[in-house]
């Protein structure tokens, strides 16, 4: 068949072939890779602000994803494809959710629940209908709270115990003026999980995945821009007295729209899909951080929109050309 077709194309005529007829070179392996690549800016940042402990969570998360991965596709008897990075991603994404503070057999806990039962039990990679990563976080969250919200200041590279409240719980009650100046904050001068404290860091991993087209601008651009608009329009004080900039910058927002709301197998493929999810998105981040009874509501926003993608998907299907609608 395959002579055929560079026969054909040399005499320069038409082939018929059965799609798809594009195609890319980018395989799961590199296309984890280059995650994983920008996700080292983030990962430096947590070694800077809260040491070598918060590595350890890191490393803990990461070879606890892997492991289980191998695991328990040897006992299914399905092919060990744990070099295919994806586990990895799973693992470091979940311990960039963890405080700094948290101990090592929440990370490991953390990374079998994201694999073995939100992955490997639906079928592996691809069979997921939720993110493994934040799905475990909200799982870890009701299991033990106490230890999911327990922070330190940047900079106690002995974690000390923070008694005072996040930029984001600060923002809730309408305290701007103990809101951290925006510099701190892009910097990663505030208490926070290891990967979301300093945006910079996260900007520049999202910029190299925008540059190698590995995620589509859709989604966290309306996922952003939404939680801007709303955080703004619904200020404490009367409409539009909101500080949209601290909202972007503060919490989880740019690591979940950038990184893990862009996941290929839980969010949309259609371009008017993804953007209508990361709006989605940001209107329940912005509903659970205002009104709900957390101060962060991005990774529930983001597991409660993976499940409504295959119907948005379906509607915003782009109709096959020549296709007539049948009358009802």
């Amino acid at each position: 068949m395959a002579a055929n077709e560079n026969t054909a194309e040399r005499q320069g005529l038409l082939v018929v072939a059965a799609p798809p007829h594009l195609f890319r070179r980018e395989l799961t392996p590199r296309i984890m890779l280059d995650v994983l690549l920008a996700l080292a800016p983030a990962c430096l940042a947590g070694l800077y602000f809260f040491g070598p402990r918060a590595m350890a969570v890191v490393a803990t998360g990461v070879a606890s994803a892997m492991i289980a991965e191998a695991a328990v596709q040897k006992l299914m008897g399905r092919p060990v494809q744990v070099l295919d990075f994806s586990a990895a991603v799973t693992g470091l994404l979940l311990a960039l959710n963890l405080p700094p503070t948290a101990p090592l057999w929440l990370a490991a806990v953390g990374a079998f629940f994201a694999v073995v039962i939100v992955k490997q039990l639906f079928g592996g990679l691809g069979g997921n209908f939720l993110n493994p990563a934040l799905a475990a976080r909200a799982f870890l969250m009701a299991a033990w709270p106490t230890q999911m919200t327990t922070w330190s200041a940047a900079g106690d590279w002995g974690l000390n115990a923070l008694t005072g409240a996040t930029p984001l719980a600060y923002l809730k009650r309408g305290m701007l003026h103990r809101v951290p100046h925006y510099m701190d904050l892009l910097l990663g001068w505030i208490p926070g999980t290891i990967g979301e404290t300093c945006a910079l860091a996260l900007l520049v991993g999202a910029a190299y995945l925008l540059w190698r087209r590995v995620i589509d601008w859709r989604i966290p651009a309306t996922f952003i821009g939404t939680v801007a608009l709303l955080t703004w329009a619904l200020g404490p004080q009367g409409p539009f007295t909101g500080d949209p900039l601290a909202h972007v910058l503060a919490g989880g927002l740019i690591l979940g729209a950038f990184f893990m709301a862009t996941d290929y197998v839980t969010s949309p493929v259609t371009p008017r899909g993804r953007v209508i999810f990361g709006a989605g998105c940001g209107l329940l981040t912005v509903l659970i951080r205002l009104y709900g009874g957390f101060p962060e509501g991005v990774s529930y926003s983001i597991l409660i929109m993976n499940i409504a993608a295959p119907l948005i998907e379906r509607y915003t299907m782009p109709r096959k050309f020549g296709e007539v609608k049948r009358a009802r």
